[in-house]
């Protein structure tokens, strides 16, 4: 207290009447102080809706909370008990009046068509939901400044400043949010943060207004000479505090974990040769559950899922659950255009597209005569599925050893192939196994081929005149 006193000199009497005198005028609820408090709550709920800092800071500088608790901090100081219920009065119900708008927009949100927070909360309101001993910190020094500079009439324009850091208005907005959206773990965060706030500048108010020589006529001070207002304000700092580290080293702890996980799960995935896109966890009792989206060029199986899940037991040693959601993609360079390289092949090409034919069959038919005629008769041989190569821009398709394996040739759009009995899918595309005209036999995309539709047609043979006589 010595060293306070030496350090700050204490404000005239006349300055110090001033100063509750103002106090008094700001922290009485009267209509422009609902009304203040009105406009600031929609601001700022609708910012943290759209998730914009710029619009919840304007909200901060409209809402009028900072005076009522630099009121209670006078006023439990210098005993003005008119200054401590009006002051008291405005934080309560400006504080529920806030809330109430919250709830009101925020439902309304819910049932319009474009809804901006139907898939998850803004940023911003989480970021208010998590209170860490930090905000705790700048409260107290935001109190300070704030109680300092309502004192000094030459720092009064510093207030705005102080309005921001503190952020009073935008916890009470995340408790509205959170009630209507039935996130009551949010809105249990953001009322946290609020009575943390509160605290922490009342505390600041009383310490600063003692320091300035604001106390009441006669009041009674101990050994140290301290006062039991702010004896009282620094024992509710300190509860508030306890719990805020508690939570803090929860999260800080919860934060290294999901490090660990991300990181472990990143490794395995590069190994893999795949992109690794998001990382989910929640926890279910001692089972860990990971809910892992890559991008990735080639075809996982479940045997390579339950590889990668006991890989990432060993690793973080914990009982895991795993699913993978994996995303197909191909990686194209249009600075290097792919180039294709045709294979010599011994003889000519057949162009003529290969016509299913009916072979005739004599057979011999008895008549009365004892001669015998030999009429030709049609039937059909069954022919395999026909495909032609198509939907390739005239550029051709390459015919492979396997599925995306060496080159055995190049065939060109309009070629007949053979399908074969063999399918498989491999880095996204459906193979087939085919035929080429040359007798190769490999495999091609089945995207870059046709279906031939074949046609029977019958060649006519004439019947012979001659009546065949046999020889004895």
């Amino acid at each position: 207290m010595r060293i306070l006193r030496s350090l700050v000199r204490p404000l005239a009497l006349e300055r110090r009447a001033e100063v509750q005198v103002q106090l008094r005028d700001a922290s009485t609820p009267d209509f422009d102080f609902f009304l203040l408090v009105a406009l600031s709550s929609v601001i700022a709920t609708l910012g943290l809706i759209i998730d914009s800092a710029a619009v919840i800071i304007g909200a901060m500088l409209v809402a009028p909370l900072m005076s009522p608790i630099l009121g209670v901090s006078l006023a439990s100081l210098a005993g003005d008990t008119r200054l401590f219920r009006h002051a008291v009065s405005a934080l309560v119900r400006g504080g529920i009046l806030a809330v109430g708008v919250a709830i009101a927009l925020t439902w309304t949100t819910q049932i319009l068509p474009f809804n901006p927070i139907l898939g998850s909360l803004p940023a911003e309101v989480l970021a208010r939901s998590h209170p860490s001993p930090f905000d705790l910190i700048i409260a107290v020094a935001g109190g300070l400044a704030a109680a300092y500079a309502l004192a000094q009439p030459q720092l009064s324009a510093a207030l705005p400043g102080v309005a921001i850091a503190t952020a009073l208005m935008p916890p009470l907005c995340v408790i509205g949010i959170g009630i209507a959206s039935g996130q009551w773990g949010i809105a249990g965060g953001a009322l946290l943060l609020y009575l943390s706030n509160l605290a922490a500048i009342a505390f600041a108010g009383v310490l600063t207004f003692f320091g300035l020589g604001f106390r009441a006529q006669g009041q009674a001070l101990n050994r140290a000479g301290i006062p039991r207002s702010l004896k009282f304000s620094a024992a509710l700092f300190a509860i508030l505090f306890i719990p805020l580290a508690l939570l803090s080293a929860t999260f800080v702890r919860q934060g290294r974990e999901d490090l660990l996980i991300q990181d472990a799960v990143r490794r395995s995935i590069i190994a893999r040769n795949a992109e690794l896109v998001d990382v989910q966890t929640s926890q279910d009792g001692d089972v860990l559950h990971v809910n892992i989206t890559i991008r990735s060029g080639k075809a996982f199986t479940i045997e390579d899922v339950q590889l990668l899940q006991n890989e990432l037991a060993v690793q973080l040693q914990r009982t895991i659950s795993i699913v993978l959601t994996v995303i197909p993609s191909a990686r194209l360079n249009p600075l290097i255009p792919p180039t294709f390289t045709s294979t010599p092949t011994s003889g000519p090409i057949p162009t003529d597209t290969p016509v299913p034919t009916d072979t005739p069959t004599f057979t011999p038919t008895h008549t009365p005569s004892p001669t015998l005629t030999f009429t030709p008769t049609a039937t059909l041989t069954p022919t395999p599925a026909l495909l032609v190569v198509g939907n390739t821009e005239g550029l051709g398709v390459r015919l492979r050893d396997k599925p995306d394996g060496p080159i055995i040739a190049r065939l060109s759009d309009g070629e007949h192939l053979l399908l074969l009995s063999g399918q498989v899918i491999e880095r996204g595309l459906v193979w087939v196994e085919v035929q080429d005209e040359d007798g190769r036999v490999g495999w091609v995309p089945l995207y870059f081929t046709l279906t031939a539709t074949p046609t029977h047609t019958s060649t006519p043979t004439p019947t012979p005149d001659k009546t065949l006589t046999p020889a004895a």
